[in-house]
């Protein structure tokens, strides 16, 4: 029988450990995640429904000041003018339209979906190349990793 000599180096037996602690910090880390685009994607709907009903309440109650704003218009300007009458309306009208694409353009360019998911994932993908640096295989051109000095 050999001998067995505690000072030779060998595998350490907690390496497979170590791997397990990793998938399962990962696993966690994914489920965060999840979690949180989840939720996100819930706030999302919300607002989503919310903006929706709070658009039809505008259109209904804009409609019926404009049919009762433009009936007024043409019954006092009738008399003067049944043309220049119609093309106040008209002018109004197209002001007001004006008015809501402006707001609804503006609305468009600020909308985010989904920001605190998207800065949670860059957070991740910082503090992955902080601790691994550079991934190992070649970047692709669509890539979002950063380039190598």
């Amino acid at each position: 029988m050999v001998p067995h000599d505690d000072s030779e180096p060998s595998d350490p037996p907690h390496l497979g450990a170590a791997g397990k602690r990793l998938a399962h910090h990962l696993m966690a880390i994914c489920e965060n995640r999840l979690d949180l685009v989840m939720v996100e994607l819930e706030e999302e709907r919300n607002q989503i429904i919310r903006a929706c009903w709070l658009a039809i309440t505008l259109a209904v109650a804009a409609m019926l000041a404009g049919v009762a704003l433009t009936v007024a218009i043409a019954v006092a300007c009738w008399a003067w003018s049944p043309v220049g009458a119609m093309l106040i309306v008209a002018a109004l009208h197209c002001f007001i339209a004006l008015i809501c694409y402006g707001r609804l353009a503006r609305l468009r360019r600020e909308w985010r979906t989904l920001p605190a998911t998207l800065e949670e994932f860059k957070k991740d993908r910082a503090c992955l190349l902080k601790h691994l640096g550079q991934p190992p295989w070649p970047r692709a051109k669509s890539c979002c990793w950063p380039r190598a000095n």
